[in-house]
């Protein structure tokens, strides 16, 4: 073994400039799959935290047309089926429901701030999730009205260096909580992230929802449910029985003969499920996707293939250089597997020595990637079972790249080695001419990756989405406006600084999800409408404010009093229900969630959701009464001149008519930008591997050319005698290089149009893959692998030709 050892650094050390190569190569190459390895990890860990992880389920909602198609599903449920699912099916041992807040002002003292990170939770939460409780009981804790847990981050930040257990807290500066336990904070490889808890009996409260609505309300969906079941407990014999359980509890008054499980229906997902395989209508937070997993382990994988296939090609290379030392051995007794151990130790040392720098790389290089993808650590890569495959890698990696240059170099016959006469048979050269081939296939598929997602998401940020997203600040709207609502709007008016202000219910950038039914009327008979119109309960402002242009008809006004029963649809609704253009369809007779008026306009079709999604049927309805309860937004369009000074005003205007209220604001530009960060990651990383992948194929072809060229040196200085430019010796040495690299172009163009055509079905607008993308990248392979033959063609062509011949 010691003899093996030996040998091998004598032979790294000879051969220095092929071994820092292979040394770089694999040390990039495992650093990559290190990197994704702690990526991949802390995906797939998501939930897996919960001590019952495998037995926790979320109970989800979809909702059909009356032709049986699906348009809406949800991750969240109505209230009553919590509790009616434990009493229905005894196998379940615990369910507990959340229902997030949205961003609330609380205050205590002076202090006043909005969070965004509030969730009133069910006395059974601790049940059900492992939730480390630092101070209160956990079983008391969320059992009575009025009661508030927090992290302890929340507790520093309103109550200081104070004990905040007792403190009392005021919601909304309507109802007062008091502080009943404090929580370590969920994992950051968790679905949720409540920061603070309000508990579930506060609904009971009439002011606040009503024990009524949530024992008979069917039509609001927006508590996330979550059940236990027994260990190894066949999920699907539960949910086999769902349709039968809606039909049993959701009769309709006016017709209990119809089947509500036709319209509706309830589904079991494992929590483990949720992050990588959840992508409903109304996530609680912004979920992964397997796919995005599958494809960043298959380029690590690339990448460190391209690094062994450098050592492949490199050590068989430089096989005339050790023909010599091979002849020798084999002449003084070494048999042909003392040789083949030989060569495999030294390919195991190398990588076993790359990974040790590849540790010390990703220790490095972690905190720069964490910009880019999040929460990545060491830690999560210090575990046993992974230690223990960190360990073996090594020896796979070292076997699997050096196991073919160790049967071919085990292979030469002692007496032509001995001779020097040995030169590559051609088989080699074949075989080497094919991992270059797919070296740069990968890495040609990689940059054409990269210029198509750049291309989508440059697309995506520079369409017009069809409504003005610039200069418009957005807030949490608050019902204690409503009294004073056109008081404030008039106040804030009159400051040059901002142009409109309006109030509704969604704003564009969020998902439209809201559906109340449409009827068109037609004599004294009503249609119902199969398809869904989705509903953003607006006022007069927002049509103005958002910059949405009509195509006919006219925005609501106040001079018309019967606007609060009239409609505006888009122009996909228009198409939807028939009508032959926009024109015909002003004054058109109308029902919309049992509310009877008619069509007053009709606006341009503009992407109020991501371009992910396509353009829906909308209706704008006007707040009522009723529908006021609707508004969740607060939309200020502010002047371009003088961003600050609207902002200021707005603050005054604000503070004057809610002083008791936390001052929290968005730009909506910021919203929109947000929709894409998932599209702009991948941008980065395919970026980063493209150019890791291209560098690590390149330094192989630096090598391999330098030793192509060391055995054509008589070769050179021949035709340099006979006349021979230097541009023609370069070209001729690179010819050989540079078809193999059209070749590998040729090979990935198929794959890479196939492969991001499948990527840009995600998105229901996206750019087209144009053809001249494909030459380009290849056009930039070839560039880049030109200019790294070239620096040892050169040299080798403006070397001395007497020289050269001298020493052959």
């Amino acid at each position: 073994m010691s003899n093996y050892f030996k040998i091998a650094i004598r032979n790294l050390l000879k051969y220095k400039f092929t071994s820092f190569i292979n040394l770089f190569g694999l040390t990039v190459g495992l650093t990559c799959c290190l990197l994704i390895l702690a990526f991949i990890l802390n995906e797939l860990s998501f939930d897996r935290y919960n001590k019952n992880a495998g037995q926790i389920y979320r109970v989800t909602r979809s909702f059909n047309n009356s032709e049986g198609i699906q348009e809406l599903n949800l991750s969240s449920v109505a209230p009553p089926f919590g509790p009616l699912l434990k009493n229905d099916f005894p196998d379940i041992e615990d369910y507990t429901r959340l229902l997030p807040n949205g961003p609330t002002p609380f205050r205590y003292k002076e202090k006043i701030f909005n969070e965004p990170g509030s969730w009133y939770a069910d006395r059974s939460l601790f049940h059900i999730f492992t939730v480390n409780v630092l101070q209160g009981d956990p079983e008391t804790a969320l059992n009575d009205p009025f009661c508030v847990m927090l992290t302890p981050d929340e507790a520093r930040k309103y109550f200081g260096s104070e004990d905040p257990m007792n403190k009392v807290m005021r919601l909304n500066n309507t109802n007062d909580l008091k502080v009943t336990g404090i929580y370590q904070p969920f994992p950051a490889a968790a679905h949720i992230h409540p920061e603070i808890l309000i508990s579930f009996p506060t609904l009971e409260d009439s002011s606040i929802y009503g024990i009524n609505n949530l024992l008979t309300n069917y039509g609001n969906n927006s508590f996330f449910t979550y059940i236990k079941l027994p260990e190894n407990y066949p999920a699907e014999k539960i949910a086999n029985q769902f349709p039968a359980f809606i039909d049993r509890h959701m009769k309709s008054k006016m017709h209990p003969e119809l089947k509500q499980s036709k319209y509706t229906a309830l589904s079991l997902q494992k929590l483990t499920d949720i992050h990588l395989r959840s992508h409903l209508d109304d996530e609680a937070e912004q979920n992964g996707d397997i796919t995005i997993v599958y494809i960043f382990a298959a380029i690590s994988l690339f990448i460190l293939l391209i690094a062994c296939i450098n050592y492949m090609n490199l050590s068989t290379a430089r096989s005339a250089l050790r023909s010599r030392e091979i002849g020798v051995r084999k002449v003084i007794g070494a048999q042909r597997g003392n040789l083949i151990t030989q060569f495999l130790f030294e390919s195991v040392l190398l990588s076993w020595t790359a990974m040790l720098c590849a540790l010390l790389m990703t220790i490095l290089v972690l905190p720069v990637l964490n910009q880019v993808t999040g929460q990545l650590s060491l830690p999560g890569l210090l575990r046993w079972w992974l230690m223990i495959v960190l360990f073996i890698t090594p020896f796979i990696v070292g076997v699997l790249a050096g196991i073919y240059p160790a049967l071919y170099l085990s292979s030469f016959q002692p007496i032509i080695a001995l001779k020097g006469i040995f030169k590559p048979g051609t088989g080699s050269i074949s075989f080497r001419k094919v991992l270059v081939v797919v070296q740069f296939t990968i890495s040609i598929i990689l940059i054409i990756s990269t210029a198509i997602v750049f291309r989508q998401l440059n697309y995506v940020m520079k369409t017009a989405p069809g409504f003005d997203k610039d200069q418009v600040v957005t807030m949490t709207y608050n019902y204690a406006l409503d009294p004073s609502f056109e008081a404030f709007k008039s106040e804030l008016l009159r400051h040059a600084t901002i142009k409109d202000a309006t109030r509704s219910s969604r704003i564009p950038t969020g998902r439209l999800l809201d559906d109340m039914g449409a009827q068109t009327i037609s004599a004294d008979s009503t249609v119902p409408v199969s398809a869904a119109i989705k509903y953003v309960a607006v006022d007069y402002g927002f049509i103005p404010t958002y910059g949405i242009k009509m195509v006919a008809g006219r925005n609501f006004s106040p001079e018309y009093p019967k606007d609060t029963d009239n409609y505006i649809l888009n122009e996909a609704a228009i198409k939807m229900l028939g009508w032959q253009n926009p024109k015909n369809a002003i004054g058109k007779a109308f029902k919309y969630g049992n509310v009877e008026g008619k069509v007053v306009g009709v606006m341009k079709d503009f992407h109020f959701e991501s371009m992910h999604q396509p353009i829906v049927p909308v209706i704008l309805i006007m707040g009522t009464p009723v529908i006021k309860k609707y508004y969740g937004s607060l939309s200020v369009k502010l002047s371009a001149n003088n961003t600050h000074a609207g902002l200021n005003d707005l603050r005054e205007a604000w503070n004057q008519f809610l002083p008791g209220f936390a001052f929290d604001y968005t730009f909506l530009d910021n919203n929109f930008s947000r929709l894409y960060d998932a599209e702009r990651k991948q941008e980065h990383l395919f970026t980063l591997f493209s150019i890791i992948a291209i560098l690590i194929a390149c330094l192989g072809l630096l090598g391999l050319s330098s030793f192509t060229i060391l055995q054509r040196f008589k070769e050179i200085g021949i035709r340099k005698v006979l006349g021979a430019s230097v541009s023609c010796i370069v070209r001729m040495l690179s010819y050989d290089f540079l078809k193999l690299v059209i070749v590998a172009a040729l090979i990935s163009f198929p794959i890479g149009w196939y492969a991001m055509n499948e990527w840009l079905k995600g998105f229901a607008y996206r750019t087209e893959i144009s053809w001249w993308i494909f030459p380009v990248a290849a056009l930039l392979a070839s560039f880049i692998a030109f200019a790294t033959i070239s620096i040892q063609s050169i040299r080798a062509a403006i070397s001395n030709p007497v020289k050269n011949l001298r020493t052959e």
